[in-house]
């Protein structure tokens, strides 16, 4: 008779539970879509940066960036909460936790509220109040005007591009402990880049947002020329609000490189408006991703 030892029956159930909690872990860190906190901490840490007006303290920075990014997590994932539904009906997120039935609903709710609160209070209590009303805001207005706003109006993405461009002002106020007309200019960069990113996802995922009823784009758009117009108006809105400190600057080391950037970043939004593939919208998404860092490097690089 074969005996089996102890510890290797222990080995033999603890694997399958240790796979368990690893798989576990992952879902909840896809809720949090890491992704898109990527995008908000490099804002958020180009608005701490320009904002600051004395030695830097990265123990500051640091602070920001987790109270920011425990806030922003929160929100994700009640977005996901809220969305359930109609994100199962959507071939790009049908896979995701929440509508896979991975997680449920109550464990979401309750992950995405954990760290919503906390980092509110985390970031009153080791930033300032200013930075932690901020994040707040944010939250507020993401998950009750422009979550639901998607179901009913294109106007979503003019609103949504409010709380967007936040993080920003987050940044700021952490560094400097108020705003001015400075932050509100960095404030006006993102928010008028959000229009040529988010509306090219809109092109590029047009079928399945209308499959689970979004209105992301207006309905009278069938061809999506007038959206495509949109992109290039704000595209053009954005290149003019990012050389006027060059007015003052003066210096090649600003103007210049983001000259090239503008350019850049141009070419393929005018692509799309020729074409209006799903390929070009594509290529748009891909530079604003590569055109924001540029531009908030060379803001900061300029700074005086």
């Amino acid at each position: 008779m074969k005996i089996e030892s102890p510890l290797r029956n222990n080995a033999t159930a603890i694997v399958p539970l240790m796979q368990r909690m690893l798989r576990k872990f992952q879902d909840y860190y896809i809720l949090t879509k890491p992704e898109v906190n990527l995008l908000i901490l490099m804002t958020t840490s180009a608005g701490y940066y320009l904002g600051l007006r004395g030695p830097f303290h990265v123990a500051g920075l640091l602070h920001t960036l987790f109270g920011t990014l425990l806030v922003a997590s929160g929100t994700a994932t009640l977005n996901q909460w809220m969305e359930k539904t109609w994100d199962g009906q959507m071939r790009r997120t049908a896979g995701r936790p929440l509508p896979a039935g991975r997680v449920t609903s109550l464990e979401a709710f309750l992950f995405g509220l954990v760290l919503s609160l906390s980092g509110g209070i985390y970031l009153a209590l080791f930033v300032n109040t200013i930075a932690s009303l901020l994040a707040t805001s944010t939250l507020l207005s993401y998950l009750l005007i422009y979550t639901p706003l998607k179901r009913r109006t294109p106007l979503c993405t003019l609103l949504g591009a409010f709380p967007g461009a936040m993080p920003t002002l987050i940044g700021w106020a952490a560094a400097a402990g108020s705003l001015s007309w400075q932050a509100g200019f960095l404030f006006a960069i993102l928010f008028l880049w959000q229009f040529p990113h988010f509306l090219a996802i809109a092109l590029m995922y047009r079928e399945d947002y209308l499959r689970a009823g979004y209105r992301m784009l207006p309905e009278f758009d069938l061809d999506s020329r007038f959206t495509r117009g949109e992109i290039v108006a704000f595209t053009l809105a954005l290149m003019l609000t990012t050389l006027l400190p060059a007015v003052s600057h003066s210096s090649a080391v600003y103007f210049g490189p983001l000259v090239l950037a503008d350019g850049f970043f141009l070419y393929y939004v005018l692509r799309l408006a020729a074409a209006g593939s799903k390929l070009a919208a594509s290529r748009v998404l891909h530079a604003s991703v590569v055109y924001l860092p540029i531009v908030l490097v060379v803001m900061a690089l300029g700074k005086r």
